[in-house]
């Protein structure tokens, strides 16, 4: 992704460290988080230094790789329970996100092919490497199949941030916008600002800032004025999982949007890679909810006129608050999937017979 006219990827590894993007500071300052081992980065998951399913795949497959590269001695036996313990400790950060654990099963089930405890350290980063790389040409793929759909003059809505920052680069749902500004097309994003985390007011709208794609952001409430005004032409959302019928699990008030689209005759359009498709959830049902800590919902963060970053409470010290981070849309809702294969009607016979290619 372009940040300040440099090209930068989400996550990557050097050496036994995995550096992220820091997507807590945005988007008022750009700054890199250097994890030292397997629990940092375990923590950067939880934490939502780093956040969206493509990146948190990624960034589990390099945690994987830190566990390996950490243990000493000889014995495989203890390796294997070593991985084992790193894979558990991962895999327990953020529940929803099909991609974190398709990734650290991959390097998981690479190294352990080997019959050498140095091998397996030298494939646990060859693997996580490319698996990182892998998820940039999903999304380049993604971003080329949906290009097709995107008209010369269009108004498209986002919600959450499925942009680059999401992934390792180009994103999921900012892939076919990305594609279709760098073809000329004249493009205009209406930017959901997606509470309570605020990621498209903060990071989209930061994204699209850089690369100067036209956009504004609106609150979420605003989305269905701009719908039946015609403003918009058709909706782009990433997903965290999709059920084997088309059910999409994705950030809270996906599904919202999703019903105004169909009340508005919009197109309601997906983009996500096959490994978040999730063969175990036959529906939607089958999808565990992350619930985040209520503190999301009571405090809001912000720069003051010092350029300070702060946080305040803007709720009665006497209320709670309930915070579920995903909804669950039903497959009548959209329109279509965007993969990396090309575009999938959400019927669990074109999405099975799409999985088991993968």
């Amino acid at each position: 992704m372009l940040v300040n006219n440099q090209n930068y990827r989400t996550v990557w590894m050097q050496d036994k460290y995995v550096y992220l993007i820091n997507q807590q500071l945005l988007p008022h300052k750009f700054g890199i988080y250097k994890s030292k081992d397997y629990i940092e980065t375990a923590n950067a998951i939880k934490t939502m230094i780093v956040r969206g399913a493509p990146a948190i795949g990624a960034t589990g497959a390099y945690g994987v790789a830190q566990a390996a590269l950490e243990f000493k001695g000889n014995n495989f036996e203890k390796f294997k329970k070593q991985i084992e313990k790193a894979e558990k400790t991962l895999k327990s950060t953020r529940p929803t996100a099909n991609d974190l654990f398709y990734a650290i099963d991959f390097v998981k089930n690479k190294i352990m092919q080997n019959i050498t405890i140095e091998n397996a350290k030298k494939d646990s980063v060859k693997y996580a490497n490319e698996y990182a790389d892998w998820n940039v040409e999903l999304c380049r793929k993604i971003g080329e199949h949906g290009n097709k759909l995107i008209n010369q003059n269009q108004n498209i809505l986002t919600h959450c941030n499925a942009g680059a920052l999401a992934c390792v680069d180009f994103g999921t749902a900012l892939a076919p916008i990305r594609i279709s500004h760098y073809n000329k097309k004249n493009l205009f994003v209406y930017v959901d600002e997606t509470r309570p985390r605020n990621q498209g007011a903060s990071l989209t709208a930061w994204e699209l800032a850089q690369e100067k794609i036209p956009h504004a952001i609106i609150a979420d409430n605003a989305a269905g004025f701009f719908m039946k005004k015609g403003k918009i032409d058709m909706i782009i959302v990433g997903a965290d999982r999709i059920a084997m019928n088309g059910d999409v699990a994705n950030k809270i008030g996906t599904y919202e949007k999703a019903v105004l689209a169909k009340e508005n005759n919009l197109p309601f359009y997906v983009a996500a890679p096959l490994s978040t498709f999730d063969i175990n959830s036959k529906t939607g049902e089958d999808i565990p909810i992350e619930e985040r800590s209520s503190d999301e919902i009571l405090y809001i963060s912000g720069i003051d006129k010092n350029k300070k970053i702060r946080k305040i409470r803007i709720a009665p010290e006497e209320s709670s608050a309930k915070n579920p981070a995903f909804d669950v849309t039903p497959a009548k809702y959209v329109s279509g999937i965007i993969t990396e294969r090309g575009i999938i009607k959400p019927m669990k016979d074109d999405i099975e017979k799409f999985v088991k290619g993968k």
